[in-house]
């Protein structure tokens, strides 16, 4: 008998539950608030729209004295009978260390069984092979440190939407900006643009966050990276992530589909030394009208 999203997701509801009595810990699971009574709403009538994906990460300490290893958990609407998107991240380890990492969590998932909820066994997992990685990361944070000149590069990404709309995704943008330490903005409206800089590997981050499960009709249009022997933060164009907002027109219906006075975007590029990503971004060369 073919197995129902409403199994699925019970049985997604009872790992959480198992997971939270297992991380009691203020911190240890980062859970929305709204996450699991979402999908209860949904099994008590599944004839409604599919919940939300439930999302979460585990904070996981590893080895003496203890690092902090953060995995983050994206369930598909058929988790168990459809293998979890599983990221393994922490600040102790180096970009490389931390993909070698994740391909080994990955193969591990992928040799269980279909159908058995694996999340805590890739905490664990995370827990017994995370150490080899942390210590190689300290090797090499120590070779780099010999070196007489070392240096940073700002990463910069310019990113294009048809249009952001949704509080739950600006929400997301918002908060994954913040954590990864990203100086920028976000343009709502339509169409959408989102600006991010800081470190290469946050950068990414940030990308491969936002962009997953199923954004359509979103690019990374421009990526600048800008090397320096000093901090990066001389070189950062914004001090902030800034909610961008200017006078919009349009149909204010219930969709909301307004559109951005991009006169007033365009001013606000200049003002940032980046009045060229105008027409990178829309394909016009950008003017301001005579005043």
């Amino acid at each position: 008998m073919a197995v129902t999203v409403k199994e699925c997701l019970e049985l997604q509801l009872l790992e959480v539950e198992m997971l939270l009595s297992m991380f009691p810990k203020k911190g240890e699971i980062n859970l929305d608030e709204d996450a699991v009574p979402s999908v209860q709403r949904y099994l008590r009538n599944t004839d409604g729209d599919l919940p939300p994906q439930l999302e979460y990460s585990i904070a996981i300490d590893v080895g003496e004295p203890k690092v902090k290893v953060e995995l983050q958990v994206l369930l598909p609407h058929m988790y168990p009978h459809v293998a979890p998107q599983l990221f393994a991240r922490s600040d102790a380890l180096h970009r490389q260390q931390q993909l070698q990492l994740n391909t080994g969590l990955a193969s591990h998932i992928g040799s269980l069984d279909s159908g058995e909820v694996c999340v805590y066994e890739a905490v664990q997992w995370v827990k017994d092979n995370t150490l080899p990685y942390l210590e190689n990361s300290k090797i090499s944070s120590e070779s780099a440190s010999k070196e007489a000149v070392v240096k940073e590069t700002l990463h910069r990404m310019w990113i294009y939407s048809h249009h952001i709309y949704r509080q739950e995704l600006r929400k997301k943008i918002f908060d994954c900006a913040k954590k990864l330490n990203l100086t920028g903005f976000c343009l709502t409206g339509k169409p959408g643009v989102i600006c991010v800089e800081g470190l290469r590997e946050n950068c990414e981050e940030f990308w491969r966050v936002i962009r997953y499960p199923n954004w359509k009709h979103i690019s990374c249009k421009h990526v600048e990276n800008i090397e320096t022997e000093k901090s990066i933060d001389t070189l950062r164009l914004f001090h902030a992530f800034e909610d961008l907002q200017f006078q919009a027109h349009g149909d204010y219906g219930l969709r909301n589909d307004y559109h951005m006075d991009l006169g007033q975007f365009l001013e606000f590029l200049k003002q940032h030394q980046s009045g060229h990503i105008f027409q990178i971004l829309f394909g016009v060369e950008g003017k301001l009208s005579d005043k």
